[in-house]
């Protein structure tokens, strides 16, 4: 187990990196002011689930894997990648469907599978956790494994109440939206363009990241 003291070290540094807006705070911020707090919520379940695949994967190696095997790395960059743009230009290419405030028009269910996909096809998601965990770990604590992924569920907390703030605040503004053209606008245009850009985000993900510690929000 990791010390009291490398805990708390990194749960500050991890703070501060989520609180810096990136494309999975784009995500939530889009699916609370287009589609109501019920979908932006499901979107930040749907975020930290797939956060706690990658800081499980990173307690069994599997991020290492994806960073030095280019065959595996690939195969994930690009079905994520793919995914992302395809539900970004079908989001384009349909109009925006007339809003009730009541009726969200993408349901939990879509929003929370969508982002367990944005996390978990992410492999920039998965090399932030192989270049910034092993910063705290401590051979000398015995069982390195049990300490990532103790540092791994410290993040996964911290990032849902970071994320679970995003869309709280960001859903609060959609009554106001709804008064004006913002909203279809935001629905369709904002909407799909956040998730091409998702995907290219994700497409050009490199293995060579893994080299430096991130200093941006996954």
């Amino acid at each position: 187990m990791p010390s009291a003291s490398t805990i708390a070290a990194f749960a500050a540094a991890s703070l501060l990196l989520l609180l810096i807006p990136g494309p999975a705070v784009l995500y939530i911020v889009n699916r609370s002011v287009s589609d109501g707090r019920r979908a932006g919520l499901a979107a930040v379940a749907g975020l930290t689930l797939g956060n706690l695949v990658h800081a499980l994967a990173a307690a069994v190696g599997l991020s290492a894997v994806l960073a030095t095997s280019a065959t595996a790395f690939n195969t994930v960059k690009w079905l994520g990648a793919g995914y992302l743009v395809y539900v970004g230009v079908r989001t384009l290419m349909r109009p925006a469907p007339a809003i009730d405030p009541d009726q969200p028009g993408v349901s939990a269910r879509r929003s929370f599978t969508q982002g367990v996909v944005v996390n978990v096809l992410n492999p920039k998601v998965a090399l932030f956790f192989l270049s910034f965990l092993p910063q705290f770990i401590r051979p000398d604590d015995g069982h390195s494994s049990l300490q990532a992924l103790t540092l791994g569920l410290v993040f996964v907390a911290i990032g849902f109440c970071t994320d679970g703030i995003y869309s709280l605040v960001s859903s609060s503004l959609r009554v106001v939206l709804l008064r004006g053209r913002t909203l279809p606008f935001v629905q369709r245009w904002v909407a799909g363009s956040v998730f091409i850009g998702l995907g290219v985000v994700a497409a050009t993900a490199s293995a060579a990241h893994a080299k430096t510690p991130t200093t941006r929000r996954v």
